[in-house]
């Protein structure tokens, strides 16, 4: 009796394409199965060795006009079995209709609505001026650098002639639904220390640990002011200000020798209207003040800061807002507190919209007993019909002619 949208979200949710070794393949032979069964034309893009996008395309009437893009990926993040109640890999469904698995939320529900988006609207017998491309990358949950990085530049992706794209979002444990026009810039930074070394049993002076000491002195007061900060204006989401975390320390080789090098990771996510350029030489001044001998380097520096437009005169926020809007959904636009692969997306000067549509739903990304009940899911089905058919029939813009 259940809902075959439902099972084939069960199904894919138990192909594991968990890292560090994810199963690709399991994964786009499954995806590729489905798309065929749709009658979608099918395309792997291998864009470094064992790592291959898929696309599936749903051609338009008028293939010159700008396309729509539903991207989405095939990639989940490590699980702890022991803190789940059910095993994440086999997509339990309990008594309220709560489908457990890795990848529930993040974001293997979002790529098994849009293919049963379109096969309603194909079952209807719909056509659409513009076509739609469905991209399933590998590799967003470690950076997307294997993934839609590379995927970006490739010639396979300037001929999708991509318009208007969607990627994931968050769940909403409220009423509303969250949309993000825009992403914080992760920078993540190591900063090493060089000091005296010497015995452990003496007080010497200019060691790696007092200079440590006072670059995450310097670094986790910016972290506490950020903090107040959002907790002070209500108005403020976490993607209005800039997230910092220490996330990694070393140094030392025994317990009775002070080491001449220390070096600390930090994790910090820079929301689009942070001065970038100002920020690195704040970084700087806590290096340097710290004293001789500190530096840092970085380990991921996204430098791009476009934001897509939310205006109700651009053509693509119109139609999406106006399904929204007929459909009564209420939604809240927000600043994307992590990183997703939509920021390739805009860095390459295509609007980009996330979103998940998954509201009255606990935040599980990454977390334990990651859910998604089959009715929330079943209704993202029905929104994604509605803005599919609204997207993909955007008259022609005065750049197509």
């Amino acid at each position: 009796s259940e809902n075959s949208s439902v099972t084939l979200f069960r199904e894919y949710l138990r192909i594991d394409t968990v890292h560090p070794k994810p199963d690709y393949d399991a994964a786009v032979q499954f995806l590729e199965r489905v798309g065929t069964n749709l009658g979608l034309a099918c395309q792997k893009v291998e864009v470094c060795q064992g790592r291959v996008v898929l696309i599936l395309t749903w051609q338009g009437t008028n293939p010159r006009l700008r396309s729509i893009l539903l991207n989405s990926h095939t990639d989940v993040v490590p699980v702890f079995e022991e803190h789940w109640t059910y095993p994440p890999f086999e997509a339990v469904k309990d008594s309220q209709g709560n489908i457990y698995a890795r990848g529930a939320q993040d974001m293997k529900c979002v790529s098994i609505q849009y293919l049963e988006a379109i096969r309603r609207l194909k079952a209807e017998g719909k056509s659409f001026a513009r076509t739609i491309h469905l991209t399933f990358v590998p590799d967003e949950e470690v950076g997307g650098h294997k993934g839609m990085e590379m995927f970006v530049q490739r010639p396979e992706f300037k001929a999708l002639n991509v318009g208007f794209a969607m990627d994931e979002g968050l769940a909403s444990p409220s009423d509303t639904f969250s949309v993000f026009y825009g992403e914080r810039s992760p920078w993540w930074i190591k900063v090493k220390c060089m000091g005296s070394p010497g015995h452990g049993s003496r007080f010497i002076s200019n060691t790696a640990a007092e200079k440590m000491q006072k670059v995450i002195n310097s670094f986790l007061a910016f972290r506490e002011s950020e903090k107040q900060r959002l907790k002070s204006d209500s108005s403020l989401t976490l993607g209005d200000v800039t997230s910092l975390n220490m996330t990694m320390l070393e140094g030392g080789v025994s317990f009775n020798v002070v080491p001449s090098e220390m070096a600390a990771g930090f994790d910090i996510r820079i929301p689009p209207t942070v001065d970038l350029k100002a920020f690195e030489e704040q970084v700087a001044k806590w290096c340097q003040g710290a004293g001789d001998g500190v530096t840092y380097e970085f380990h991921q520096k996204c430098m791009d800061q476009h934001i897509t437009s939310t205006d109700e005169s651009d053509p693509w926020w119109k139609a999406f807002s106006g399904v929204c809007s007929d459909m009564k959904l209420q939604l809240k636009l927000e600043i994307f507190p992590a990183a997703t692969d939509s920021r390739y997306i805009r860095a390459v000067r295509h609007p980009a919209i996330g979103f998940s549509p998954m509201n009255r739903t606990p935040v599980l990304l990454h977390d334990h007993n990651e859910f998604l009940n089959e009715q929330v899911f079943l209704r993202g089905i029905e929104i994604y019909t509605r803005l599919l058919s609204a997207l993909a029939s955007v008259p022609p813009l005065p750049a197509e002619g």
